[in-house]
């Protein structure tokens, strides 16, 4: 270990979801893109609610890089969340579930509602999601903890704080002192249509701020105008150190200063897709916050990201991520 706290910090948008088990035409009638994330106001999500009153939601905590965090705490990893939540029931009941995971929280309460997302899960397991910030929308540079990010090991955050000014401040404040104090800078590229709404963006952070990326195939081809994943991720080996790449069914390619490797995956049975890339980001940062090498952090990756899409939700439960933190790293 170095001389800082092996912490990750993170920065993200505190949602609580609310996920409901559709069909592909109720996708349809509603007008949804299937497999991505929209912004919505508080007017449309009663709308879908509305359209799905027969069906009882269930309600999570959630939000990709709190979800993250949230395991990368379950794993044993000192690990800190920064964002923005309400003073209401959402709010408190968010701040309840990072206490029973041990995640330090940087979370700050604004004059508004605590954000969700309404997510639609389809047979095939595929989710698509109806997101209103809320709060999460103001989340701002003072908001940042100063004296925790500089004695953090990496900062971590996705494309899903790109969506305002103020959160785009927070995140060029955050990467400053970062790099101001030798704290690696792990990037998610997020979402299918965050990354074709910033991709000249992303590209240019990627090449100037990000130690580490992760993506899906379907985000890297946009990031790279590509048709051929494998063209798209010679590319990026090209612009940053360190990538994980998310392929579905065939697995994952990780890759550290040009060497890569392939992960794959085992066959199992899909139930929902939310929180694999979630999944995925904790088991690969708390693999190399322990000291393992890239390859072996890419293999516990695409092994948390196999367990939670064989359960409902985008979090495991605090006893399952204590299960899977004895069977990965206590074995």
């Amino acid at each position: 270990m170095n001389n800082k706290n092996n912490l990750i910090f993170g920065i993200g948008n505190p949602l609580i979801d609310l996920v409901i088990p559709v069909t592909d035409p109720d996708l349809i009638r509603l007008g949804i893109n299937k497999g991505t994330m929209e912004l919505v106001d508080q007017k449309r999500q009663k709308e879908i609610i509305d359209h799905f009153s027969d069906i009882k939601p269930q309600f999570y905590p959630g939000g990709s890089a709190p979800n993250t965090i949230l395991a990368c705490s379950g794993l044993g990893i000192d690990s800190y969340i920064a964002g923005k939540i309400g003073q209401d029931n959402f709010g408190d009941i968010y701040l309840d579930r990072l206490k029973s995971y041990g995640v330090n929280s940087g979370l700050v309460n604004g004059n508004g509602t605590t954000g969700s997302s309404i997510i639609l899960v389809t047979p095939d397991g595929e989710r698509s999601m109806n997101t209103h910030l809320g709060m999460c929308r103001k989340f701002a540079p003072d908001d940042i903890n100063v004296e925790r990010l500089s004695k953090s090991k990496y900062l971590y955050f996705t494309g899903y704080m790109w969506d305002t000014d103020s959160q785009k401040k927070a995140i060029h404040k955050a990467i400053s002192l970062a790099k101001e104090h030798g704290v690696k800078i792990v990037f998610d590229v997020a979402d299918p249509f965050v990354v074709e709404r910033n991709r000249e963006a992303f590209l240019k952070l990627i090449r100037e701020h990000i130690d580490i990326v992760f993506a899906n195939e379907r985000e890297l081809n946009i990031l790279f105008s590509s048709k051929n994943v494998h063209h798209a991720i010679d590319s990026l080996t090209d612009i940053v150190q360190t990538g994980g790449i998310k392929l579905g069914k065939e697995g994952s390619v990780v890759f550290n200063e040009k060497k890569k490797y392939n992960i794959k995956p085992k066959p199992i049975l899909v139930l929902d897709t939310t929180g694999a890339g979630d999944m995925y980001a904790a088991g690969f940062l708390a693999s190399i916050c322990r000291g393992s090498g890239y390859e072996e952090a890419g293999r516990v990756a695409v092994y948390l990201a196999e367990e939670i899409i064989q359960i409902q939700g985008a979090q495991f439960q605090k006893k399952e991520i204590d299960i899977l933190k004895s069977k990965i790293f206590e074995s």
